[in-house]
């Protein structure tokens, strides 16, 4: 049987198959699918972690248990999850390990453009990347493979286009390995230094055997028997490399499907039976530089950029060839920025600390929206969490001035996520900082997830429930006020009110995203124009609902959710409907 598949769905498939039995992730763009579609699995144990380490951490538990075990994230998750990543390597598996990591390469939801593929050499762990569905399924199924015969955890290598493309992929029967008994082996399992020590040498040997497995593997393949130009690529490139060259009868491929460790000997003799040879690789030149060190004369980042995606145009250009026009466009097609959603519950609250011309640290989410035009109230966004450890600094290094001029905003699965710590560190190092928590109850940016705070786990199914302000209260934190964002007298009162004290607070700004399914919206607002004196000021919210028609105001019906928060800015009642639920 064949089923039409995204890459991160070909994935689940392939974890399902290989006899996977826990899978533990964060969500995070492009990784999120893999995840949600596993859970669609009832064979397999699924959960959304706190954070990426934590979800690390349940995998080796699993596999310790003896149980194959799978984890995902994103690349920036990555970061999170190093801690626990570099000692597994030393550790080694029982139960194999997969860990799904997925790179943005333009940034189309991130906040940098690294490249996974460094986290593979540093930490010596293999890494497999595939290039359409049908391999993502097959290399799911490989990694575990690969992990229980070499003893170590294997990366799964996605990119935003392999993991959100499609193509046919045929399903296979599910097999569960016999699950490996767990025996207590302290010097494998217990990273002392005395034991660690012993480890570094078996962590080296097994890279040194990876090497020669890459030598052979039918992963790394070569393709046509031209003699001209050779390249060497992986991943989505080598899809754009086959459609530029198809037919070319000058061309050789080597597609490498293990992009960690490399085989030296395969490159070697590859670049010898090519007169000119190039390596396409998005973002950094990590097969480029490691044929540079095999001493083999290649092309690369002369001809390809570093930074953003790539695509069959780009690699057309770079070796000259014709590139096909394509339609042009009768209409000129206005920019569409990103924004936040008619009825958003965070407008409200951002519309106050703008008005109110404080300073505002902010975190990774879909507020991070706040940030632009005509809101402009975010001064920095760095990583999870660190809006709440970041005003600490910022107040500490200010003095008390600052703390009655600044805020930070962090959303409630963020919160969970990394913001916890940092909460603890403004009441035990003492700063009067002020932390507001977006909690629209959901993790919103990557498609409405569930939460530790939302009461319900993966599957819907009812949950323990974090309680924020006795959590926050239990952290140190002696004032925590609750507010409506969508009142925006009171949100500027209690924000007003809480900067005004001399103790550290949190003001949980409480509404759910008006984009949740049990969220029901109101009637649109209406503008009477008789009343509507043009003065713009309900524009001054960035609400996608509200536009300028002939100097008068005019609410989209179709957009409109009816929150009411454009009603309160008008002096002069043309704003109708939107009472407060």
């Amino acid at each position: 049987m064949r089923k039409l598949m995204i890459g991160n769905e070909a994935v689940a498939r392939g974890l399902y198959e290989a006899g996977c039995s826990v899978v533990s992730s964060y969500p995070g763009t492009p990784s999120t699918e893999i995840t949600e579609f596993s859970a669609g699995y009832p064979e397999m144990y699924c959960e959304w972690a706190p954070n990426e380490k934590v979800a690390m951490e349940v995998v080796f538990g699993a596999s310790l248990q003896g149980a194959r075990s799978a984890c995902c994230m994103k690349h920036v998750g990555l970061n999170v999850a190093a801690d626990p990543l570099f000692t597994l390597s030393y550790t080694g598996v029982n139960g194999g390990i997969v860990i799904c990591v997925a790179d943005d390469p333009g940034m189309h939801s991130s906040q940098n453009e690294q490249d996974s593929r460094h986290y593979a050499k540093a930490a010596k762990v293999p890494m497999l990347e595939p290039s359409d569905s049908v391999e993502a399924k097959a290399f799911a199924k490989l990694a575990f493979e690969l992990s229980e015969s070499f003893d170590t955890p294997v990366f799964l290598r996605m990119c935003t286009r392999i993991a959100h493309a499609q193509c046919p992929v045929e399903l296979e029967d599910r097999i569960l390995p016999d699950k490996k008994p767990y025996v207590k082996q302290a010097e494998k399992y217990i990273m002392t230094p005395a034991n660690a020590i012993r480890r570094h040498p078996v962590v080296e040997a097994r890279t040194e055997k990876l090497r020669e497995y890459a030598e052979t593997a039918p992963i790394n393949f070569i393709e046509g028997t031209g003699t001209k130009l050779g390249i060497i690529t992986s991943g989505t490139c080598y899809q754009y490399v086959k459609e530029v060259f198809s037919g070319d009868p000058d061309i050789r491929i080597l597609k490498l499907g293990m992009v960690h460790p490399l085989p030296d000997r395969m490159l070697t003799e590859f670049r010898a039976s090519v007169d000119r040879c190039v390596v396409i690789e998005e973002l950094d030149p990590c097969i480029e530089e490691h044929c540079r060190a095999l001493g083999l004369s290649v092309e690369g980042k002369n001809l390809f950029p570093v930074l953003g995606e790539f695509n069959q145009t780009l690699v057309a250009k770079a070796f000259g060839k014709p590139v096909t026009a394509g339609p042009a466009l009768s209409a000129q097609i206005p920019v569409r920025p990103p924004v936040m959603c008619a009825g958003c519950p965070h407008r409200g609250l951002f519309y106050v600390l703008s008005k109110l011309k404080l300073t505002v640290l902010g975190d990774i989410g879909c507020y991070t929206l706040g940030s632009a035009n005509p809101l402009c109230a975010i001064d920095s966004t760095l990583c999870m969490g660190a809006s709440v450890s970041g005003i600490h600094g910022f107040n500490k290094a200010g003095g008390p001035d600052t703390e009655k001029n600044t805020v930070c905003v962090i959303g409630d699965s963020t919160f969970m996520h990394s913001g916890m710590t940092g909460l603890v560190n403004i009441a035990y190092n003492d700063t009067k900082s002020t932390v507001i928590i977006l909690d629209n109850s959901i993790t919103g940016m990557t498609g409405h997830q569930q939460n530790p705070t939302t009461g319900y786990n993966i599957k819907g199914d009812p949950a323990a429930k974090v309680d924020l302000e006795a959590l926050c209260h239990a952290l140190g934190i002696p004032s925590v006020r609750v507010v409506d964002p969508y009142n925006l007298a009171e949100c500027e009162n209690v924000i007003r009110e809480e900067l005004a004290k001399d103790v550290a607070s949190v003001i949980i700004s409480r509404r759910p995203c008006a984009l949740l399914k049990y969220v029901k919206a109101k009637p649109a607002l209406t503008v009477d124009t008789s009343a509507c004196k043009s003065c713009r000021r309900c524009m001054k919210l960035g609400c996608p609902a509200i536009h300028m028609t002939a100097g008068k105001a005019e609410i989209d019906p179709t957009l409109c959710v009816g929150c009411g928060v454009c009603s309160q800015l008008c002096a002069f009642g043309a704003i109708q409907g939107g009472e407060d639920k």
